[in-house]
């Protein structure tokens, strides 16, 4: 028995035309470009989005233009508020020491570390029946270029922004010079302080420095 030995031919291998692989590839990347462009309808509606957020935007900018950021407090179960940007820090009322000879709503002077700083407070400031038991426990400190003084507290509330709109222009209890420092009330009866027009007026507290 004879046996044939049965040779494999090799494959020829193919030419590669690269003028070929190069259109396809144009055409390729063509389609893709024209798959990302936008057409006039898709055009419009890209345009109307951005316009709907810049405006969502500039409400948001207006909304904060018609209202003010207060820092809220309770003395003797009434709220009261001042605006933020006045506010330095709220403090615990410590070894608070009367002054003779100042207005009844000078209750005193407290030391801050090494700043001595006057406080007030504001129910006999503005004639306010004194009613309920104050705590008495917090002093926020108000503070401007040029003066500094503090406002007894019994409890912060927290901070939140009232729109312009709600405040009412005055306290109805009140008249005359102590109006003048009063943004107005809002309709949950918080009493909303001009804390930049009690900051202004140098007769209202006594401020002097003390070396540390």
């Amino acid at each position: 028995m004879s046996t044939r030995n049965i040779g494999l031919r090799k494959p020829k291998r193919a030419t590669i035309d690269w003028a070929e692989v190069r259109a396809r590839m144009d055409a390729a990347r063509a389609a893709g470009e024209r798959a990302w462009t936008p057409g006039a309808d898709e055009t419009k509606r890209i345009l109307r989005e951005r316009a709907l957020a810049l405006a969502a935007e500039a409400g948001g900018t207006q909304i904060l233009a018609d209202s003010i950021e207060v820092v809220e407090f309770l003395l003797a179960h009434e709220r009261y508020a001042v605006e933020a940007c006045h506010v330095r820090e709220v403090y615990p009322l410590e070894n608070l020491t009367p002054l003779p000879c100042t207005p009844a709503f000078v209750l005193g002077i407290v030391n801050l570390r090494g700043e001595i700083v006057s406080v007030i407070d504001v129910r006999k400031f503005f004639d306010l029946p004194q009613t309920g038991l104050p705590d008495l426990n917090k002093v926020i400190v108000l503070e401007s270029a040029n003066m500094a003084f503090g406002i007894l507290a019994d409890a912060i509330l927290g901070v939140r922004r009232i729109p312009l709109a709600e405040i009412q222009p005055s306290l109805p209890t009140l008249t005359g010079i102590r109006e003048k420092y009063l943004k107005g009330i809002t309709p949950e009866r918080t009493v909303v302080l001009d804390a930049g027009k009690l900051l202004a007026d140098e007769e209202i507290v006594v401020q002097e420095q003390m070396g540390a």
